[in-house]
């Protein structure tokens, strides 16, 4: 039998059971290779101290500072022996800001001999507050003496770190120097690392080797050490992560598909014939695009993202009547029951005549364009569906209930999956395996994604961009009213959303909660991910029903106020829906399930409640659903957070810039790497760990290259032993998953 690799060894082989249970818990470390590849976070220079000043509250922490002062309190205890009980406290200091710890007890012994003034260590534990002061509650420390003594006085921490010390991420459970001391028995494996780059790769952008880089990063000896290694390992994620992307293209073009051209003189020309207005450039070129994939022998994979009300569903549906035309089927995939009635009747509409299909009056190329959601009442469900089996119904919309096993359609030519990331994997599998052959694939986003998350998250996919708004889209002007400290701001905004009545318009106020009793935050509006702030969340978020109530007996009384969440029935939702589209209600109180989709021309003002509470992302969607017609827009953001707090900057940002992009970039840096490309996209823990998708735009878009002509030579990688065995660790079985259904 063949020895273990050495960095796919067991850490329980290497490090104890006990060790290896707990960085599996926590970290999800098992191998010697995933401990190799937990990178520090950052370095601490000896002699150069931390900013105690920016501590995090309730958040685990590894600081390196100095004791300034320790006194031993004793005080009456029951619960100590001779009913003394003792509290040791400590005052360290980084030159920026002091921190006091506390040890209580038994405790107090070990501490109250080694942390004397003047002694320097590291410390970790979680950051509270006590009398106004922040404080760690008995905290894991490490001393760390001078670095010049001999035998025992130098302790291993400096013998490891030499100039610069690593501090982990870590956990609870597992401090930072723990960490680094499991890392030093484990580095001398990294000389095996096999080197996933290949050489004339690395050698032309002048990268150091794998082993080199592991060791670098671990234990560097200056900043160039860190930097190098850092260089390194970046590429590392790059170029494996699309290389599993460029193959997995690759795959795609191997399979057959049936292509779909339009006819000369049939649905598509009809179609166009009948538009009141001409297509801009953007939707032109975005189009020849889409039907030049549609035209080829193998599926259409591409991603079509642009700006808030810059036309997509009109492209999505001329693709869907270039396929009708060729004698398929298309499909749409919508993720609310709202807005796949919306996208029914929007469609239905453009269509005119060219919808009726099979009844009096239906035009010469007419098809049949058939809704299908769960709600729906068995005799409609029924005469859907067999719309779906004989090629009936040429265009079908629906939810999630298309994917049933009962749905089958005649001969299904194009999915378009509308705001993908709200599907799941299997979802869009399941949809896309109805067809005889894989049917081409269209992929719709209404939120604009940075370049490089596109490369990224969707880098299997091709992608156009509509960055261009249609003719007569009207201006929106946003503004942040601060309602705690300026309360007279609201009452002008809602005098504002008088007077746009007045003038024959009408308006949308959004709320984070849907209320009552009964709420539940996992259904109706979808709940913000932004940490919380200041005292504005001392209270719960603002709810659909109490704001519906009180405006309409305060300050918009006399008004037509309705509601609309996702707990109310469908029927009572398109219903509602209706009216307001009718101009039959002015003012329509909601929780976010008007955020895409929803297009009301007439509707011109949006107050957002508590806007704080929502993503910039989807802020800049809801603000979508006005200026949708001629006359200009007005977009609220309401808010209680301080001036100074990062929400109301997020909110600042918002109201100055109506540019999508450069909205997504901001809302990506104020959150995680994994939020890009972590469950939400994949099922899978991000693989990436030093790559930053705004930062490194550059090495990406290079890694995407180089990989794409990899590839192109070398499809099953023979000749690149060390880049199968990364992209094997990479595609772990639920990534292997996303990648194969994509």
């Amino acid at each position: 039998m063949d020895p273990v690799p050495a960095l796919q060894e067991p850490l329980k082989k290497v490090l104890g059971p006990a060790t290896a249970k707990v960085m599996a818990e926590h970290l999800g470390l098992h191998t010697v290779g995933d401990l190799l590849h937990h990178y520090p976070r950052r370095y601490e220079e000896r002699g150069q101290l931390t900013h105690l000043a920016d501590l995090p509250m309730d958040e685990h922490v590894t600081v390196v500072a100095q004791v300034a002062d320790a006194r031993l309190h004793t005080f009456a205890s029951s619960k100590a022996p001779r009913g003394k009980g003792q509290r040791l406290e400590v005052t360290i200091t980084d030159g920026s800001g002091r921190l006091q710890l506390v040890f209580f007890g038994n405790g107090v012994h070990k501490p109250h001999k080694e942390l004397l003034p003047g002694t320097r260590a590291m410390f970790a534990g979680k950051v509270s507050v006590f009398n106004r002061r922040l404080q760690l509650a008995h905290p894991a420390y490490e001393l760390l003496r001078g670095g010049d003594d001999e035998g025992e006085a130098a302790e291993s921490v400096e013998s490891w770190a030499g100039a610069l010390i690593p501090l982990y991420p870590a956990t609870a459970k597992l401090e930072s120097w723990k960490l680094a001391k499991a890392i030093q028995t484990v580095l001398p494996s990294a000389q095996e690392a096999v080197d996933p780059l290949p050489g004339s790769l690395r050698e032309g952008r002048g990268l150091v080797s794998l082993p080199e880089a592991l060791l670098k990063i671990h234990r560097p000896h200056t900043k160039a050490d860190i930097e190098d290694a850092r260089a390194r390992l970046k590429w590392d994620e790059a170029f494996v992560l699309q290389v599993a992307l460029a193959r997995r293209r690759h795959a795609e073009s191997q399979l057959p598909a049936v292509p779909r051209k339009p006819g000369a003189d049939g649905l598509l020309t009809a179609f166009d014939d009948r538009l009141p207005f001409t297509l801009t450039d953007g939707q032109r070129k975005v189009s020849r695009e889409i039907f030049d994939d549609l035209a080829t022998d193998h599926p259409m994979h591409r991603l079509l993202q642009g700006e808030v009300g810059s036309g997509k569903t009109l492209v999505a549906l001329r693709a869907m009547l270039a396929v009708v035309d060729s004698g398929g089927q298309a499909v749409m995939l919508a993720p609310t029951e709202v807005l796949a009635q919306q996208h029914h009747r929007s469609v239905v509409e453009m269509m005119g005549e060219l919808a009726e299909g099979g009844m009096l009056g239906g035009a010469e190329h007419a098809t049949k364009v058939v809704l299908l959601t769960g709600s729906m009442g068995a005799a409609a469900r029924r005469h859907a569906l067999l719309d779906l089996a004989t090629g009936e119904a040429g265009i079908v919309i629906g939810t999630h209930a298309l994917i049933e096993d009962k749905v089958q359609f005649h001969d299904l030519g194009l999915v378009v999956v509308d705001e993908q990331h709200r599907f799941g994997v299997e979802q869009r599998d399941a949809l896309r395996g109805k067809g005889k052959q894989p049917p081409h694939l269209l992929v719709m986003t209404a939120t604009p994604i940075p370049r490089t998350v596109a490369m990224t998250v969707f880098g299997d996919l091709e992608t156009s961009v509509l960055d261009q708004l249609p003719a007569g889209r009207s201006p929106i002007a946003s503004h942040v009213v601060p309602a705690a400290d300026k309360p007279h701001f609201l009452a002008r905004a809602w005098e504002r959303v008088r007077e746009e009545v007045s003038n024959g318009h009408q308006a949308y106020v959004v709320c984070p909660r849907i209320g009552d009793e009964d709420d539940d935050p996992g259904k109706g509006a979808k709940q913000s991910k932004q940490p919380p702030e200041g005292d504005a969340d001392k209270r719960p978020p603002l709810a659909v029903l109490d704001v519906a109530e009180q405006l309409a007996r305060g300050p918009l009384q006399g008004l037509g106020v309705e509601v609309l969440h996702g707990r109310m029935q469908p029927d009572d939702k398109d219903a509602v829906m209706r009216r307001f589209a009718a101009g039959e209600t002015d003012v329509l109180v909601a929780t976010t399930v008007i955020e895409v989709g929803v297009n009301v021309p007439n509707a011109t003002a949006m107050v957002i409640m508590d806007a704080d509470r929502f993503g910039v992302s989807q802020l800049h969607q809801l603000r979508g659903r006005v200026g949708r017609g001629s006359a200009p827009g007005l977009c609220l953001l309401v808010s209680e957070m301080p001036e100074a707090s990062a929400a109301r900057q997020r909110l600042n940002a918002v109201a100055s810039t109506r540019d999508g992009f450069e909205l997504s970039r901001i809302d990506l840096e104020q959150r995680r790497e994994g939020d890009v490309l972590g469950q939400a996209q994949s099922g899978a823990r991000t693989s990436l760990r030093v790559l930053a998708v705004i930062e490194d735009e550059e090495i990406i878009a290079e890694a995407r290259q180089e990989a794409a002509a990899v590839v192109a030579a070398d499809p099953e990688l023979t000749g690149l032993p060390g880049l199968r065995t990364a992209l094997e660790a990479l595609l772990d079985e639920e990534r292997e998953q996303y990648l194969e259904k994509g």
